[in-house]
């Protein structure tokens, strides 16, 4: 029996071993090796106390209904309403003969998409809307700096040689500069101008100011971006949920997953990887190896990799993350929607922070996440504040309580809590290689790619695996490219094409 090791137990880890499990298992023996001791990689769920963090807010939603089909297989849709929908007497949208969330726990929510861009201390809809509350908000010179800005980026398109471009080009110069400049800077570290505009394609997608405004005019069941959907689904204790569970049911069906297990090397011989090597010194062998772990440490992890390869490697920029969790009675912010909520707090999943005098980049709301995510969802409200940084800057040094101060207090300074509202509890978790940049020696990355691919055995998948910012089902459908791949004797490009294909983009 040949075998095959998947390196790293993230969504596209995972799913590459449940695929090569059933299309292959017969002739295939699956290892898992995952470095750290929790299962999911960054979609994971972090557990404090009796509350949850979703590590970076993950919303199931898909295009491709094969994604939806496998969700729905390890965790169905609920058929009772959940805690919040019955204290609220809220509709809910069941399925029938779904489980109860309040006896069960594999089970999916559904739940409303609620995300707002938070500046000049108000809210603005996210993505921007058309409507009288956006421009009632900007105020009338601002709404008629941005009319005019946006008209004349629609007549006098701008060559798309940077994020920069990109954002304005859909949106005008004056809300790029009010929605989008500071924001990306934030995340990146470097100002858009700097970014190569393959992010905005990816992440924004079909998105700009003229499909914002015809969004208003589709009618309901009418096709939507996916920036732009109403409602998602989600595991009841987070996403790590949904993985812990995949993970069980691979071990039951005879996958093996190692926990703690780094790889630090790879070896090879006439173009294909003959096994890996662990930080304990630890030899296996192998067939295939699908590997989700970060390019730049792939490539590190060989022997008598070409310079010019090895050096575009090592210098491929990372932003890594931070979060911190808040436990607090109330928020500051009103509710000013005609959403109901659990004590009328603000019905927002998660909030973009747009002021410029804070460097806190989102506010995550893990009690309209899920009710089941905080401890008693009637009494508390469990928040997560969103950093981005480099490892081993200010940031990323600083002591845990240095960090939750300096979070706390930003939090007061833009009134979203009270200057007397007591803090309960509070944890700070830090997440490195959270997001692949697309700058520096980015733009050489086809080298890699092409070097790597020579080793006709070896399937880059992921976000990390690929150095592209893949939103968690575009990981999976890498998984299953790969191993459909791998199993079938066809080439890899439909592996590296997932999440760059324009009917993808825009079409269920």
């Amino acid at each position: 029996m040949k075998t095959a090791i998947i390196i790293g137990a993230g969504p596209a880890g995972l799913t590459a071993a449940y695929e090569m499990n059933r299309i292959a298992k017969k002739d295939w023996k699956v290892v898992v090796l995952e470095e750290s001791s929790e299962i999911g990689g960054i979609s994971r769920t972090a557990v404090h106390g009796a509350s949850r963090i979703d590590i970076g807010g993950h919303r199931f939603f898909s295009k491709s209904q094969e994604v939806n089909d496998l969700w729905g297989r390890l965790m169905p849709v609920q058929g009772v309403p959940s805690k919040d929908d019955r204290l609220l007497d809220r509709p809910c949208n069941v399925v029938p003969g779904g489980p109860d969330p309040e006896k069960e726990d594999r089970v999916m929510l559904r739940r409303r998409r609620v995300s707002r861009i938070y500046y000049l201390r108000h809210f603005f809809d996210y993505p921007i809307s058309i409507k009288p509350a956006t421009f009632l908000a900007m105020g009338l010179v601002r709404t008629w700096k941005a009319g005019w800005s946006y008209l004349y980026s629609a007549f006098f398109k701008r060559p798309e040689k940077s994020l920069e471009d990109f954002y304005i080009n859909r949106f005008g110069k004056v809300l790029y500069s009010m929605f989008f400049e500071d924001y990306t800077e934030k995340l990146w570290g470097v100002h858009p101008s700097k970014i190569s505009p393959e992010w905005g394609a990816q992440r924004v997608k079909g998105l700009s100011l003229w499909k914002a405004l015809l969004n208003v005019f589709i009618p309901k069941g009418g096709k939507k971006e996916t920036s732009l959907i109403e409602e998602f689904i989600y595991p009841k204790k987070g996403p790590g949920q949904l993985w812990e569970t995949l993970a069980d049911d691979l071990r039951a069906s005879g996958v093996e997953i190692r926990m703690q297990s780094c790889v630090t090397g790879v070896e090879s011989s006439e173009g294909r990887v003959t096994g890996v090597v662990l930080a304990d010194g630890t030899r296996l062998s192998c067939d295939a190896v699908f590997s989700s772990m970060p390019v730049k440490d792939l490539v590190a992890s060989f022997s008598g990799v070409p310079a010019d390869v090895a050096g575009i490697a090592a210098e491929l920029p990372y932003r890594d993350f931070i979060t911190v969790g808040l436990l607090v009675d109330k928020l500051a912010i009103k509710n000013g929607t005609k959403l109901k909520t659990v004590n009328d707090i603000v019905p927002d999943t998660w909030i973009y922070v747009q002021e410029r005098e804070v460097r806190m980049g989102r506010i995550q709301i893990f009690n309209n996440w899920s009710p089941y995510m905080v401890d008693d969802v009637t009494k508390h409200v469990w928040v997560g504040l969103e950093y981005f940084c480099t490892e081993g800057d200010r940031f990323w040094t600083m002591t845990d309580r240095e960090f939750t101060d300096m979070a706390v207090g930003e939090l007061r300074k833009i009134g979203v809590l009270g200057e007397d509202t007591p803090v309960l509890d509070s944890v700070r978790i830090k997440v490195k290689k959270a997001y692949p940049a697309y700058f520096g020696t980015y733009s050489e990355f086809g080298k890699v790619r092409a070097w790597l691919d020579g080793f006709s055995n070896l399937y880059c998948i992921g976000r990390n695996g690929q150095h592209r910012y893949n939103n968690m089902d575009h990981s999976m459908l890498c998984g299953l490219e790969a191993a459909r791949s791998l199993v079938n004797g066809t080439g890899k490009d439909a592996v590296w094409n997932v999440n760059t294909e324009e009917e993808y983009h825009e079409s269920k």
